[in-house]
């Protein structure tokens, strides 16, 4: 069997990436746990993620700059990055998808909406490397 499924939850409220974290673990992913943009980077480098699940609003390095930084490195610009956001506003959500997000989802979503979305990718993930 191939190995597990990883997914790095950025995000600056620990309340937020901890049930975040807990759902993905509980349907079978690896988890690692970013509080900022900057941390995002840098976990994203050394775990080498599948998946992203970023908060847009983070203090140090926010989420459009972290994706910019990732979707411009070779080594990380396949990662899928999932952003979360409370959001809504049309310039809010332009600008995202300008950082080059792959999908965006507004907060207040549900764990299990996330973990949803995240299964969802993962499954074209494996069939296209299969």
């Amino acid at each position: 069997m191939g190995r597990q499924f990883r997914v790095l939850v950025a995000d600056d409220f620990e309340d937020t990436r901890l049930v975040y974290a807990e759902a993905l673990r509980d349907h079978g992913f690896a988890v690692d746990l970013a509080c900022d943009g900057r941390e995002a980077v840098s976990l994203a480098l050394a775990k080498s993620p599948d998946a992203i699940v970023m908060d847009l609003a983070m203090p140090v390095i926010d989420g459009f700059t972290a994706t910019r930084t990732l979707k411009a490195d070779p080594t990380t610009r396949g990662i899928w990055i999932l952003a979360v956001t409370g959001h809504a506003e049309r310039h809010f959500i332009d600008r995202a998808y300008a950082a080059s997000v792959d999908a965006i989802m507004l907060k207040p979503c549900s764990p299990l909406d996330v973990v949803a979305r995240v299964k969802t990718q993962a499954s074209h993930m494996l069939r296209r490397r299969a």
